[in-house]
């Protein structure tokens, strides 16, 4: 008499993801352990694991259940949907509102039977709630992506919506020691125009307010995609009265006039939503100029696709971080996005087995679970001195603001080679010079070839508005003079301009990064130990077919990203 084959122990999803032939029984069982104790869903959790494609995984749950499935790219966000439910709840089953119809709405769920989120939902709500299966990877951009258009909406930002008088500010550590101009400071005309300044930036997405004093003039120019903007022309007799009503609020000394002070800014918009400014005050020859830095902790989020990569560039710096030692260099001048390269890398890195610690001038993103250090010279709190206290802090990952000294340096390359991920950033003008910068700082070739893994050079370009561009009709001589080559320049070739509408500035909308990302070969290195120079390693690495950073703008021009001006302006045949 034939034994039948005992019965599997597997139901519904797991048991279709089987049956569909998208994940092996073992690995689900080990799957369904795994998510109880990390206490997720098993749909997040496969997809976190890699261990199914998120489409497959969403059309087997669709046939299980039979609930309709739907691909949240062709869905417009419906912001009223969403607001309908509590953030809380949507941030705890990472599930999404997607339509509301009179009392009926439909949620997009990666797991049908999270019938948790729907009863909770449909009780607070007192809607039917109906669930749509969406992908699971999908959906959790989607979430992230509404929690903070309610919350961060620049839309909204109008005088009427704020209390311009009495927005939530806090500043730095030290204290206003002088209450002679407190009737300034006070005046309620001046900080409803300060606030409002702070608020306009905000809403346009600048990333520096100038405050700036003239003899007979005082205006206030705002940085947007990295132009300087004039936004305001206060009377002068106002200008005395904002920069004091500003160093009160950064908490500086507005007794002091005579040396540049540091500071911070916090201003809270709602519950979830704070934005930092770093003020710094120069004297001048009319006054004190103001320059506030705005310092938005999202930009790290944004995730390396949205920083402009290239595929193989972008592939080539994954492939660096994925590794336990060695050092990422990046380099470029003030405001070209360094930071914001090394922070999506952090970002990549920060998980609960790794100890990551920082040391920076200042400290400009606040990164959760990110050990950070504001370095003090003043105290004796140097790169070097918070290095080497790191050292003997059991790290995994490394980030030193910039390198610029010797000490600095050889302690940076000493962790890189006993076993840490360093990553850090040099002011030079492209990758190759950067290994000759070093060599000129006093480090041994021979430890720059055993422990530097990768170099970015980097610059930010803005991006031309998809709304207003124009086609160029520009002569095949001209492209040969910018770098483009003759099987490069055919009709497919369609090079844009700006033009300009309301929907952006000067016919530019955000900016995108160039960037030039070169991995140390054994021959880059051979290279370097026989003290070669620049030129040398710039041949070597153009041999090994890596873009230079003019290459890689003319492929954003050629991709419709950028224009030729734009590029000319950012960077050096």
């Amino acid at each position: 008499m034939a034994v039948s084959a005992p019965s599997s122990p597997l139901t519904g999803l797991p048991r279709r993801l089987v049956q569909d032939g998208i994940i092996q029984e073992e690995a689900i069982l080990q799957a369904i352990e795994d998510a109880r104790k990390d206490k997720t869903s098993l749909v997040a959790h496969i997809i976190a694991k890699n261990l199914a494609e998120s489409r497959k995984v969403a059309l087997a749950a669709s046939h299980e259940f039979g609930v309709p499935l739907m691909d949240l790219e062709v869905l417009e966000l419906d912001l009223e949907a969403v607001k309908s439910v509590d953030q809380k709840i949507l941030n705890k089953h990472r599930v999404l509102p997607m339509m509301l119809r009179g009392k009926r709405l439909f949620l997009g769920v990666s797991d049908p039977t999270n019938l948790a989120a729907i009863d909770e939902i449909r009780f607070q709500t007192g809607f039917r709630v109906d669930p749509v299966v969406v992908e699971q990877d999908k959906l959790d951009e989607q979430v992230t992506s509404a929690l903070e258009a309610i919350d961060t909406s620049m839309s909204s930002f109008d005088e009427d919506d704020f209390d311009l008088e009495g927005l939530e500010i806090s500043g730095g550590d030290e204290q206003a020691t002088d209450d002679v101009t407190r009737d300034d400071v006070d005046d309620a005309p001046v900080v409803r125009f300060v606030n409002k300044i702070m608020l306009d930036a905000i809403k346009r997405g600048a990333s520096d307010i100038h405050f700036e004093p003239y003899e007979k003039m005082f205006r206030v120019r705002t940085r947007l995609d990295g132009v300087l903007h004039q936004v305001a022309a206060p009377p002068i007799a106002l200008a005395t009265k904002v920069c004091a009503r500003l160093k009160v609020m950064a908490r500086l000394d507005i007794a002091e006039r005579r040396v540049p002070q540091d500071g911070r800014i916090k201003m809270r918009l709602s519950k979830n939503r704070a934005v930092d400014f770093r003020v710094n005050t120069c004297p001048t020859l009319f006054g004190e100029k103001i320059v506030m830095r705005i310092l938005d902790p999202s930009s790290a989020k944004l995730g390396i696709d949205a920083l402009g990569y290239e595929e193989k560039q972008k592939q080539l710096y994954m492939d660096c971080l994925s590794k336990p030692h060695g050092m990422i260099l990046v380099t470029g001048p003030t405001g070209s996005g360094k930071t914001v390269s090394l922070y999506t890398g952090l970002n990549i890195l920060n998980t609960e087995d790794r100890n990551i610690s920082t040391a920076e001038d200042p400290v400009e993103i606040n990164l959760p679970g990110i050990n950070q250090v504001n370095v003090n010279p003043k105290v004796g709190l140097t790169f070097a001195s918070a290095l080497k206290a790191f050292l003997r802090q059991d790290p995994d990952v490394i980030m030193v603001g910039e390198i610029r000294d010797l000490e600095t340096a050889e302690i940076a390359i000493k962790a890189a080679q006993t076993g840490h991920l360093v990553l850090s950033t040099l002011h030079t003008n492209d990758a190759p010079r950067t290994l000759t910068r070093l060599v000129d700082m006093g480090v041994k070739p021979y430890a720059i070839a055993t422990s530097v893994n990768l170099i970015i050079a980097q610059r930010l370009a803005r991006r031309l508005c998809e709304s207003c561009r124009e086609l160029r009709d520009i002569p095949a001589e001209a492209l040969l003079l910018e770098g483009f080559t003759e099987d490069e320049i055919n009709p497919g070739l369609k090079i844009f301009g700006p033009v300009g509408c309301k929907a952006c500035s000067d016919g530019y909308k955000g900016r995108v990064g160039i960037y030039q990302v070169i991995p140390i070969s054994d021959a880059t290195s051979r290279i370097i130990l026989e003290g070669g120079n620049a030129v040398q390693i710039a041949d070597q690495v153009a041999e090994e077919g890596h873009w230079d950073l003019r290459r890689a703008a003319l492929q954003k021009v050629k991709d419709g990203i950028t224009s030729l001006e734009e590029i000319n302006r950012v960077t050096i045949e």
